[in-house]
């Protein structure tokens, strides 16, 4: 099955996605895209990103959301966010997400999120990530909110690339949703 993000979100509302990107341009692109047509629709965007990437797209959001729609895009750093307990802990990380999506959850608020993962060396511990695209799986299911979840393709080794297909159940390729045929409903409790 293949269908476009519009047709996607308005199909379902528990949507997490693996966009594995290959260049800026393309990313950025695709950010600005998902963060435009959210807050045309007056959905909150929380936006996990580091500080370099996010000053380029405020630039941009700036030229293309009118001062309200502004208003509905939420900066996380995401250094701060996936390592907040010092180290990547996904036990933390989600605690730190919740916490964040309180607000909209708690007042009845539609958002929908984009998160950029990124690590500091191949030594960091690499199938945590597992275990956490497995919590935030049951979480994007639990809270019925879309969630991409952007990795930076030629830094993933096999294995990592293996395990997120298993852990997503869309993956965004060019302009289309596509079903992964790995996707595993297993979610670990933490």
């Amino acid at each position: 099955m293949k269908v476009s993000m519009k047709e996607l979100m308005e199909q379902k509302r528990n949507v997490h996605v693996l966009y594995s990107y290959n260049g800026m341009k393309e990313y950025t692109e695709k950010i600005v895209n998902y963060i435009q047509e959210g807050t045309s629709l007056g959905e909150y965007v929380v936006v996990i990103e580091n500080e370099r990437i996010y000053r380029m797209l405020k630039q941009e959001l700036a030229i293309r959301l009118k001062p309200a729609q502004l208003e509905l895009v939420h900066h996380v750093n995401n250094f701060d966010f996936y390592y907040s307990s010092g180290s990547y802990h996904p036990p933390a990380i989600v605690d730190y997400f919740f916490k964040t999506v309180k607000p909209y959850v708690d007042n009845n608020k539609s958002f929908r999120s984009w998160a950029h993962v990124e690590w500091g060396t191949m030594e960091d511990p690499l199938h945590l990530i597992e275990d956490l695209e497995r919590i935030v799986d049951g979480a994007v299911n639990e809270l019925a909110f879309p969630l991409i979840c952007a990795y930076e393709g030629e830094k993933m080794p096999e294995h990592l690339q293996t395990s997120l297909l298993k852990t997503h159940p869309y993956i965004l390729i060019d302009e289309e949703f596509v079903v992964s045929d790995q996707y595993t409903l297993k979610r670990i409790n933490k």
